[in-house]
């Protein structure tokens, strides 16, 4: 007999399908925190949740009988993934239930900050009667801008081309023939649609790359007028820029259901004109709740039951022997998909695997997943190799993937190439001993370098003093060099790529002095991780 403890709150029908499982006893126990909930999570196999409880690694700590954790919704920063790795314990959430009703409530702000609905309202309590005050804007005929297509992103492009409004969109991996089906006009950067918008809504996660992403310079970039929305993560508009350009006239109007720190009950934004915010209401309907309950029930029994996963965003059901047998290449295949990812730097449309060698009579499917997970890991939460490959092909992405167990160079050597708007970027690795991940090929170059920690790829003429004038700038930069590889084409005077594996990240003013020089053509700095260093799901 399993037993599952639900943490939250959750839909009737959620613990209607708990009651009706075979082989299943539940209990509910909510608000708990500490040593408490550390103790509770110890009498279960299983655990369902939502976003109330904080299940961290002190919770997990010790923890022997607890199989899987179930977040009843999209989010899962409430839940140490790493720790949970550790102990094996399967995370999964519920990517698809409460897609409409986020989409939905990015446009209720829309419109409610439009018609000035709230203020309005308040005023007609108040006694008053006053048209004039409170007149609106339509939406039909204005210019959307979208940052992150995903699944709500794209919800949220199709229901307001209903209103009539013409949409700009951005996401580094929608290919620009998805975006034509979809009807969205696509942009290569989120600053060549800031100029011509008249709305702004944000669909993306909240990383590295996109906190902060719309601040005070960005804001200065829009024209007068424009009204942002954020239902997605609070921290990607800075809250303070908000606030500026909201005293200096320039923004017409904010609309938040997210915040930075959360909950959030004072924030400056809440006493200014123009404003309309909600407490995190995305996905607060009875059709989202019931949605996210019934799908999360249903993982959690499954993988108690047959040991099924699906949506699991820390590991992916292999086999130990498999798994051991594979890692190696998988950690090339996600270095891989981690370079090209950077180096391309565009949108996406196709993406090739060849597998050569031994490694092609292997199961290539988890190699190819790896990759995915490695190309998109920038710009989404929770990527791994149960579910990068989806998120890859709903943006757009053509996956194909070959294999020739014929002998070559290397006993096995994986290639990777992507396409998109006219470009193709490829690579080639293979691993040196049991688990040494080496890039052998670049381009059209043969190299052999090391795929970790800070790396910085530049192409140049194979002339005398190139590698010497780069060290120089490297050096002025305290940038120091720890190993260095490079190819040519040809015989010297040709094309040649040089990669670097350097102490500490080259700055964008280094990189700009190193093309200064008119024997380079590009620099760029490619982030890899540490030698040696496995992602969550692979370790």
């Amino acid at each position: 007999m399993s037993r599952i403890i639900v943490l939250d709150d959750l839909a009737a029908e959620g613990l209607a399908m708990l009651d009706e499982a075979e082989g299943i006893e539940y209990e509910i126990r909510t608000k708990l925190a500490g040593e408490e909930l550390k103790q509770a999570l110890t009498e279960f196999d299983g655990a369902v949740c939502r976003s109330g409880v904080k299940i961290t690694a002190e919770s997990l700590e010790g923890n022997k009988r607890l199989k899987v954790i179930v977040r009843a919704g999209v989010g899962t920063d409430n839940i140490d993934k790493v720790a949970a790795s550790r102990l094996g314990v399967v995370v999964m959430n519920t990517p698809t239930g409460n897609t409409v009703s986020t989409a939905e409530h990015a446009l209720a702000l829309m419109l409610g900050l439009s018609r000035n609905l709230a203020p309005a309202h308040a005023s007609l309590k108040s006694g008053a009667w006053d048209r004039k005050k409170f007149k609106g804007s339509q939406l039909s005929g204005k210019t959307l801008g979208v940052v992150g297509l995903g699944r709500i992103g794209q919800e949220v492009a199709f229901r307001a081309k209903a209103f009539g409004m013409e949409i700009v969109g951005f996401d580094p991996f929608l290919s620009k023939e998805r975006a034509e089906e979809l009807g969205i006009r696509k942009v290569d950067a989120v600053a060549d649609l800031l100029p011509e918008i008249d709305y702004l809504t944000v669909h993306t996660p909240k990383t590295p790359e996109t906190e902060g992403m719309i601040s005070t310079e960005q804001i200065k970039a829009m024209k007068p007028g424009v009204r942002l929305v954020n239902c997605a993560r609070g921290g990607i508009y800075d809250e303070a820029a908000l606030v500026e350009g909201l005293k200096s006239g320039h923004l017409g109007g904010v609309a938040l259901d997210v915040y930075d720190s959360e909950p959030c009950t004072d924030s400056p934004l809440f006493q200014m004109d123009n404003v309309l915010c909600t407490p995190h209401l995305g996905a607060s309907t009875e059709e989202a709740q019931i949605g996210v309950a019934v799908e999360a029930v249903d993982l959690c029994i499954n993988y108690l039951s047959t040991g099924e996963i699906r949506s699991a965003v820390n590991t992916i059901s292999l086999d130990p022997q498999t798994l051991k047998a594979l890692r190696s290449y998988a950690d090339v295949a996600h270095r891989l998909g981690l370079l090209l990812g950077q180096w391309h730097n565009g949108a996406i449309q196709k993406c090739e695997l060849q597998f050569n060698g031994e490694i092609a009579e292997k199961d290539t499917r988890l190699l190819m997943s790896a990759f995915c997970a490695g190309l998109i890991e920038n710009h989404t939460e929770d990527a791994n190799i149960v579910n990068a490959e989806l998120l890859c092909r709903e943006r757009g992405i053509e996956m194909v993937r070959t294999s020739n167990a014929g002998n070559g160079t290397f006993s096995s050597i994986i290639s990777a190439k992507v396409i998109g708007d006219g470009v193709e970027h490829s690579a080639a690795g293979t691993v040196f001993g049991k688990d040494m991940p080496r890039l052998v090929k670049l381009g059209e170059y043969r190299t052999e370098a090391y795929m970790d920690g800070h790396l910085m790829i530049f192409t140049h003429r194979d002339v005398p003093g190139i590698i010497g004038f780069v060290g120089g700038v490297l050096a002025d930069e305290k940038v120091n060099i720890a190993q260095m590889a490079v190819g040519r084409e040809s015989d010297q005077g040709g094309p040649a790529i040089g990669v670097l594996n350097l102490d500490s990240t080259a700055s964008p003013e280094a990189l700009a002095r190193v093309t200064e020089n008119d024997g380079i053509e590009s620099a760029q700095s490619i982030a890899m991780p540490p030698a040696g260093e496995l992602p969550d799901w692979l370790a």
